[in-house]
């Protein structure tokens, strides 16, 4: 097995804060790659996205001033399905981020079995800094700029970080309008009353919570003696918390982008509003004790899930880490040698590809209930995520018992067979 030695380690952690995600899937490709035998020019063309759109964003302004925005869309495999990935507006976007991001996105739809690729895209901009009729010309534009390579049987976009469910109604509304009829199946995440899915806001943080659940059993602890604390209590975090604790988990510590609070003895998860549902209302509310996002991933607590942003476990502080599981609620939030050093220390890490695999799952069913113009219930909606995630569990599970390898390693094995099978299978187009 292919493993990162200390002297890399060493070398790696001065490197961490510009390691970017698009290294970092290079890394987990080739080291998951050295475990089975797929042919090395599959490999070589999986380093690589299909394609890359980079287009200028025009926008005027509330005041009249003409601002000009760059906007990306990353196209990694399409080999299973059409790309289908998050918009997210963030200042940082840029292109190798999101090549990265849509890589990711490959795995993830394989090691969930769905017919997709993976894709992401974005605009760098700051959407705090947008009134809300900004964002919608900004968003409009944006799906003028990018007509001619999404759509339903193409390219399916979804909410990511700095958009929502009205962001996808704009841009599916605009689409709708260049293509001269409505067109649900263009992006998921849009609100039910235009053909979203019920569930798919919650179901990124619900797949966490189950893949949770089910990776305390496999340890055989008790659910109900389980402690547990989540950086970052946006849409992710809180609804992992909220369900874990109606399961009977006890959540100590969750946090927002202004710090984290702590108690105990439990905190009540549905009297802490999370960040969207009421900025500061985390750092803002009434607990024992005030901790920072550094302090919270460092507490001693059975299980810790990250659900904030990337890269927050380095080489820095994965020594310091005092969780004995680790599931990654957010996309990216481990280095490669901070995973590294969880392998060293035995604290399982379970991957974001599978555990936070509900968005893209729920977005599936939503693509299948726009093309079918037949709205699924709520309880449909949960009771298939629990049967796809438990299958995708499963799958990996059998792969970490039969190889002895990490759950990050297995998760990246079961999606890498997939997509070189269908490779392998389909051929190359000469």
């Amino acid at each position: 097995m292919s493993q990162l030695t200390s002297k890399d380690a060493d070398a790696t952690e001065t490197d961490e804060s510009s390691e970017s995600a698009l290294m970092t899937a290079r890394r987990q490709l080739k080291r998951a790659a050295a475990h089975i035998d797929v042919d090395d020019g599959v490999v070589e063309r999986l380093k690589h996205p299909t394609k890359v759109q980079r287009v200028s964003v025009p926008l005027k302004r509330d005041d009249g001033e003409l601002e000009v925005f760059t906007g990306f869309r990353a196209q990694h495999d399409d080999v299973r399905g059409p790309y289908k990935g998050g918009l997210r507006y963030h200042p940082e976007v840029n292109a190798e981020e999101c090549i990265g991001l849509s890589m990711w996105m490959t795995w993830k739809c394989a090691v969930m079995d769905l017919p997709f690729g993976g894709g992401k895209g974005g605009i760098a901009v700051d959407p705090k800094r947008l009134s809300n009729e900004e964002k919608e010309r900004l968003t409009r534009r944006f799906a003028e700029e990018l007509r001619d390579v999404v759509g339903p049987k193409q390219d399916v976009p979804a909410p990511d970080m700095g958009t929502d469910a009205q962001t996808m109604a704009w841009f599916m509304d605009a689409y709708s309008m260049q293509r001269g009829e409505t067109t649900p199946g263009v992006v998921t995440g849009k609100p039910p009353v235009i053909g979203g899915s019920y569930g798919r806001e919650e179901a990124p943080g619900r797949s966490v919570a189950i893949v949770t659940r089910e990776a305390i059993d496999y340890y055989d602890w008790n659910l109900d003696e389980t402690t547990v604390a989540v950086q970052g209590y946006g849409s992710v975090g809180a609804n992992a918390a909220r369900a874990l604790d109606e399961w009977g988990a006890d959540v100590l510590a969750v946090s927002d982008v202004d710090g984290a609070i702590f108690d105990p003895r439990g905190l009540d998860t549905k009297g802490v509003m999370a960040h969207d549902e009421r900025p500061g209302m985390v750092s803002g509310y009434e607990a024992p004790q005030q901790l920072s996002n550094e302090e919270l991933l460092e507490l001693d607590v059975d299980v810790l899930i990250p659900a904030a942003v990337g890269n927050v476990l380095t080489a820095n502080n994965a020594d310091d880490v005092e969780a004995d599981l680790i599931v990654e609620g957010a996309n990216g939030p481990t280095t490669f040698a901070a995973d590294s050093i969880f392998e060293r220390r035995d604290i399982p890490v379970i991957p974001d590809i599978l555990a936070n695999a509900g968005g893209v799952t729920v977005s599936y069913f939503e693509w299948l209930q726009d093309i079918n113009r037949r709205q699924w219930t709520l309880d449909r909606v949960n009771n298939e995520l629990e049967s796809e995630m438990l299958k995708a569990w499963s799958a990996v599970r059998d792969e970490v018992e039969t190889r002895g390898v990490t759950w990050r390693d297995a998760a990246y094995i079961v999606a890498l067979n997939r997509v070189a099978t269908a490779k392998g299978t389909r051929g190359l187009w000469p």
